[in-house]
């Protein structure tokens, strides 16, 4: 038995989604290079989702919100962080000192990751909702977060100036600790904010799960 059509129809439109923004962020981005380094992550991360459709599906929570950090990834890849319009513009209008958009992908950073660790630690391991359960989704997503500082550090040695749209650092000494830092915001307002909805979705789901095994016997 299979889920409810309007269910694949929405995973399909995100999926259909995601490939047409990816193919016009190819179109005349700012730097190739950066491109390909910021919309990896994307690329490879909806890889393992439709390799593991069939076999461990997930909630439609956790696409949308896997679909949502793609954006994000893809929309700086193609302008760079340092340079995306809408926060250049929002830079010169409120004189800040700096293009913010780096900034809203390193909380995506953690928030995204922490639902998706929630999901996936609620249903294969003994773990159960409650303090512990939080402790370890922050902790697993500020490690995610700083793994890729450390591969921001690796490509930088790597290939010296090439990286600097890559970095994004605009001059700010310390901004992997508000790389990491934002990722840890990211990670405690997911679970502070969609613990209880995510709870809602994911038993809806595990509920669908039981009655199409109990249609298909």
């Amino acid at each position: 038995m299979q889920r409810p059509r309007r269910t694949q129809r929405l995973h399909i439109g995100l999926l259909l989604s995601f490939a047409a923004i990816l193919v016009w962020s190819i179109i005349n981005p700012r730097d190739l290079f950066t491109w390909f380094l910021e919309v990896l992550p994307a690329i490879v991360g909806v890889i393992v989702i439709v390799a593991t459709y069939n076999r461990f599906r997930m909630t439609t929570l956790v696409y949308s919100l896997v679909w949502l950090h793609a954006i994000v990834l893809i929309v700086g890849g193609h302008y760079t962080y340092a340079e995306m319009p809408l926060f250049n513009w929002l830079r010169d209008t409120f004189h800040l000192d700096r293009n913010y958009y780096d900034r809203v992908g390193h909380f995506a950073q953690g928030f995204v990751p922490a639902i998706i660790a929630r999901e996936v630690l609620l249903r294969v391991t003994p773990l159960k909702k409650g303090k512990m359960l939080s402790f370890i989704i922050i902790c697993i997503c500020l490690a995610i977060s700083a793994f890729y500082e450390f591969v921001e550090w690796w490509v930088a040695v790597a290939t010296g100036s090439a990286a600097d749209a890559f970095l994004g650092t605009q001059g700010d000494v310390w901004d992997t600790q508000w790389d990491m830092f934002l990722a840890f915001c990211g990670a405690s307002s997911a679970v502070l904010l969609l613990s209880r909805f995510h709870d809602s979705r994911l038993q809806r789901f595990l509920d669908q799960d039981t009655k199409l095994e109990t249609q298909g016997r």
